[in-house]
C-alpha cells in the first residue's frame, strides 16, 4: 500500500528524532519505503528519505536499493534526476559494486541533465572504491547492450583521466589492465581505439615493459600471424588502425620490428590492390605510416629481401626522365612526380638501409644501380624546379627539403 505525504513525513520525523537504535523502528523506514508507490510527490520524498536512514537498516538494504532504482526508472524525468542524485549513498561495502552496475546502465538515457547526473554520480562513487566501481562498469561493457557499453567504454576513456593519484592505485591500473584485455577479444574499431586510449594513460604503462605490453596488444588485434587480403577493405582497415594505434608506443627500447616487417612483406607487394572502406581516402599513401615506424625497427630476420622490396617499389614510383632527356623512356608525357610516396619509400629505405649499409653496392647490379641514379637525379631537380615556384607563394616560409645526392 502506497504512503502518504504525511506519512512520509511522520515516520521520517520518528527516524530523525531516535538518537539510539535506529534499527527498532523498522516499521517505520518500511513505511518510508513504500513512498515509491505512490504519486510524484511521494516518490520525490521517498527518493531523499530512502538513502538517508539506508546503513540503519541492513535487513532491509536490497528492498531499499530495489526501491530507488524503481525512482531511477520512473517516467517523471525529475524524480529520477533527484533518485540517480542519491545512488551514491548506498555505495558502501558490498551494495558499492551493485550501484555501480545500476548506474551504468542508467548512462544509455537520452535526456542530457539525466546523463550528467549519472556521471556525477558514477565519479563519486570512483573516488570511493575505484575497483568495486569498475566491476560494475566492466560487467556492462563485457555483458550489457550496446548502447550501454558503448557509453561505458566512453566514460572510461574521458574520465580515468581526471581521477586523482590516490584513486589510481598500481592495484586498480592493473585492474583496469586485466579487464580491458577481455573486451578486447572482441571489439569494434571504435572501441580499440578509446580502449588503447585507456590503457596509454595509465601510469604503469609509461615504462618500457608497459609499453611493450601495449605492442603486443596492439599486434594481437592488428592479426600480424595472417596474411594480408589486399582487397578486404575491413582488413586493410583494421590493420591501419592498429597500426596508428601502436605508433606513439615505439621507441629506442619497444620495437617496430614485426610491424615494420609485415608491411614490407603483405603490404607493399599488393601497393595497388589495396581497397579501404573509406572512398575518398588516398589509401596508398595511408601506408606510408612505414615512414614513422621505420626509425624504431630492430634486427630483421629478412632484412635483404624486405629492403629489396622496398627499393623495389621505390622505383615504380621514380620515373625515368622524359625521352628527349633519357633515350630509354619512350614516354610522350612528363612523368608525374609523386613526391608523398617518393619521400616516405625513400625514407623507410634509408632507414633500414643503414643495417645493411652495401645493399647498393653488393646486392643490386651495377645497371640497376644506374637505373636508379638516373631516376634519383631527374626527381631532385623536379623537386629544385617546385621549391622555385613555391618560394614566391610562401615568401615568409622557409622552404627546406632533404634530398640524398
Amino acid at each position: 500500500m502506497a504512503a502518504t505525504v504525511e506519512e512520509l513525513y511522520r515516520n521520517y520525523g520518528i527516524l530523525a528524532d531516535e538518537k539510539e537504535d535506529l534499527s527498532k523502528h523498522k516499521d517505520a523506514y518500511q513505511v518510508i519505503l513504500d513512498g515509491v508507490k505512490g504519486g510524484p510527490k511521494e516518490k520525490r520524498l521517498a527518493a531523499q528519505f530512502i538513502p538517508k536512514f539506508f546503513c540503519s537498516f541492513p535487513a532491509l538494504a536490497d528492498a531499499a536499493i530495489n526501491a530507488q532504482l524503481d525512482l531511477c526508472e520512473d517516467e517523471d524525468v525529475s524524480i529520477r534526476r533527484q533518485a540517480i542524485k542519491e545512488l551514491p549513498r548506498f555505495a558502501s561495502g558490498e551494495n558499492l559494486p551493485r550501484v555501480a552496475d545500476i548506474l551504468t546502465q542508467l548512462l544509455q538515457t537520452d535526456d542530457s541533465a539525466e546523463f550528467n547526473q549519472v556521471n556525477t554520480a558514477l565519479i563519486s562513487i570512483f573516488k570511493i572504491d575505484a575497483k568495486g566501481t569498475l566491476g560494475g562498469l566492466f560487467s556492462q561493457i563485457l555483458q550489457g547492450e550496446d548502447i550501454v557499453r558503448e557509453r561505458a567504454i566512453k566514460f572510461l576513456s574521458t574520465k580515468l583521466k581526471m581521477m586523482p593519484d590516490d584513486t589510481m592505485t598500481k592495484e586498480v591500473e592493473d585492474y583496469i589492465f586485466i579487464e580491458t584485455k577481455k573486451v578486447l577479444e572482441d571489439v569494434t574499431g571504435e572501441e580499440f581505439v578509446l580502449l588503447m586510449r585507456i590503457l596509454s594513460g595509465l601510469k604503469n604503462m609509461q615504462t618500457v615493459s608497459g609499453r611493450q605490453q601495449l605492442v603486443e596488444l596492439v599486434v594481437e588485434q592488428a592479426f600480424l600471424e595472417q596474411a594480408l587480403n589486399p582487397t578486404d577493405a575491413d582488413s586493410v582497415d583494421r590493420l591501419l588502425q592498429c597500426t596508428r594505434q601502436a605508433l606513439p608506443l615505439f621507441s629506442k627500447n619497444v620495437h617496430s620490428t614485426r610491424f615494420v616487417t609485415y608491411f614490407c612483406e603483405f603490404v607493399l607487394p599488393n601497393l595497388s590492390l589495396l581497397t579501404s572502406p573509406v572512398a575518398e581516402l588516398d589509401i596508398q599513401l595511408e601506408v606510408c605510416i612505414t615512414t614513422e615506424m621505420s626509425p624504431y625497427c630492430g634486427d630483421m630476420d629478412k632484412l635483404e629481401v624486405n629492403l629489396n622490396m622496398l627499393f623495389e617499389k621505390l622505383l615504380e614510383f621514380m620515373p625515368l626522365p622524359p625521352e628527349e632527356e633519357n633515350g630509354e623512356n619512350a614516354a610522350n608525357e612528363e612523368p608525374k612526380l609523386q613526391f608523398s610516396y617518393v619521400e616516405c619509400l625513400l625514407f623507410s629505405f634509408h632507414q633500414l638501409g643503414k643495417k645493411l649499409p652495401d645493399f647498393l653496392i653488393d646486392k643490386i647490379s651495377a645497371e640497376k644501380l644506374k637505373d636508379f641514379k638516373i631516376r634519383l637525379q631527374y626527381f631532385a631537380r623536379g623537386l629544385q624546379v617546385y621549391i622555385r615556384q613555391l618560394r614566391p607563394l610562401c615568401p615568409d616560409v622557409r622552404l627546406t627539403f632533404f634530398f640524398p645526392r
